[in-house]
């Protein structure tokens, strides 16, 4: 097994355990970082802006992790994460309140975003009067009735808070609606408004990456949503990977398969056998990833951090982006077909309306996206189009396609994270807490924002920051904790590039 000494150490022995002799060189502390997405960089680039020596380790053949842009169509496509990027209103973009933690850092770049949606528009990333929703013989619904079935939609859901109220035990959010529909059978659909009821409950479980069914009522409205609504990221989330990862220390293609703490320290061995050792290492990789135990840590867990690793719930959405010659579509944000079932239920982007290229984005969740990854690519493409059909008899083949499998990918194993019916409290904190030198980070890190990119990004700076607070004692220097990222605290009084065309 080959040693490396990467991290002010050497001295390991051939099966990589410690020698209980080795002297600390008078180096800077060292940390690895795990994971190469949004928030291991964040991480990295916040101790690098202090007195730390980071590596990152990602085990991808590039940055970004769940955060993936495409750029094949020839104009770029998020693969992965798109919007959810809450932003604040007009009234609020003069730099005195950041509540988005990366919308300084958006600003300072000269990123443009596209608005999708206001402060009224919870669970949706889109305003509802910018949709067109057509039934299963291509008849465009009337508008009126897809406001009168969302309004509808609004109230059962608040009527489902009585029934969280009168009950200790969880349940789904899918049977809390049904106990709401026998109680007040007004609120009961038929014929076509029912299937766009059921439009909406598919739209809501693309919020949750996950089924109705499956969905905690006790926790599923319970996230911090920030003022300001949705925007989305017109040129992609690339460029705020590229400017968080320059001048880092980053290896690629580096799966990190073995941890084991002794003695302050932590040695890494990667797939291939190179070994890495640092005085911390701070843990981004996806949840699944965790959950299905790609990482040998020795000594084992505590129990404590196992149960709230298994009990958090992992989502899967996925995508299929398709580029056409032509716009055969209407200007709207978005297209959706209506069904019987919410799992028939269809919704696509409408990126040419925000960027001006021709592509259409199909989105899938929960059961469903995990049905299309059992397809080939060609499979899926067919399998989107046969909903476009549906809705535009005269619609073209796409002249290319692209096949997120965010589920099976082995270095995501899902999408991001979610409340599950029945689990107890506590899962988030307890999952970012540390154990000993081991932190953790990545988007289920994120107490208020989990699922998101801005609450992955948080997540990686508050891990930065624990990190750094635990060597700065270990070393007894307070002056080596001085965690910023220079971006953020570049000036910040230019305003967010917003349009809304």
């Amino acid at each position: 097994m080959e040693s490396k000494n990467l991290c002010g150490y050497e001295n390991l022995d051939i099966d990589g355990t410690f020698i209980s002799d080795i002297e600390r060189q008078k180096t800077l502390p060292s940390v690895i970082v795990i994971g190469g997405g949004i928030s291991g960089i964040a991480a990295a680039r916040a101790l690098q802006n202090s007195a730390f020596k980071v590596i990152l380790l990602e085990s991808r053949n590039r940055l970004g992790g769940r955060v993936h842009t495409d750029y094949s169509f020839g104009c770029p496509v998020d693969m992965g994460a798109s919007w959810k990027v809450h932003f604040l209103s007009t009234l609020q973009l003069h730099g005195v309140c950041n509540e988005n933690s990366l919308a300084p850092l958006i600003r300072y770049l000269g990123l443009r975003l596209y608005r999708t949606s206001g402060d009224n528009s919870i669970l949706y990333d889109h305003d509802l009067d910018c949709c067109a929703l057509f039934d299963v013989d291509g008849l465009q619904v009337p508008q009126q009735l897809v406001v009168e079935v969302g309004e509808t939609f609004k109230r059962i859901l608040k009527e489902t808070e009585n029934v969280r109220n009168e009950r200790n035990e969880d349940m789904s959010i899918h049977q809390a609606m049904s106990i709401v529909l026998e109680r007040h059978p007004n609120l009961r659909q038929e014929g076509l408004a029912y299937e766009v009821l059921q439009w909406y409950i598919c739209r809501m479980e693309a919020w949750f990456a996950a089924d109705a069914d499956a969905i905690s009522l006790k926790n599923w409205d319970q996230e911090l949503v920030l003022s300001g609504g949705h925007g989305l990221m017109v040129q992609g989330y690339h460029p705020l990977i590229q400017a968080l990862s320059k001048d880092l220390d980053i290896r690629l293609n580096c799966r990190v398969r073995r941890i084991v703490r002794r003695c302050n320290q932590v040695l890494l061995t990667v797939e291939g056998g190179e070994i890495f050792v640092a005085d911390a290492v701070i843990i981004t990789v996806p949840l699944g990833v965790l959950k299905a135990n790609s990482i040998r840590f020795e000594p084992e867990l505590p129990e404590w951090k196992r149960s709230a690793i298994s009990d958090i719930g992992v989502g899967n959405e996925n995508k299929i982006a398709l580029r056409f010659s032509t716009v055969f579509w209407p200007n709207v944000e978005f297209l959706g077909v209506v069904a019987p079932t919410s799992h028939a239920c269809g919704y696509f982007l409408n990126l040419h309306k925000a960027s001006g290229h021709p592509v259409l984005v199909f989105m899938a969740a929960g059961t469903l996206a995990g049905d299309m990854e059992k397809l080939s690519d060609d499979e899926a493409a067919h399998f989107a189009m046969l909903h476009l059909k549906k809705m535009f008899a005269d619609a073209a083949d796409p002249v290319q396609y692209l096949v997120s499998r965010w589920g099976s990918d082995p270095d995501s194993l899902g999408c991001y994270s979610c409340d599950l019916v029945g689990k107890p409290e506590g899962l988030y904190e307890r999952y970012r807490a540390p154990v000993e030198n081991l932190f953790f980070a990545g988007e289920a890190a994120s107490v208020d924002h989990s699922g998101s990119v801005h609450g992955a990004y948080s997540a990686g700076v508050f891990a930065a920051e624990a990190c750094g607070r635990y060597l700065s004692t270990l070393h007894g220097s307070a002056d080596l904790l001085q965690i910023a990222c220079r971006e953020e605290a570049a000036e910040a009084m230019v305003p967010l590039q917003i349009s809304r065309m």
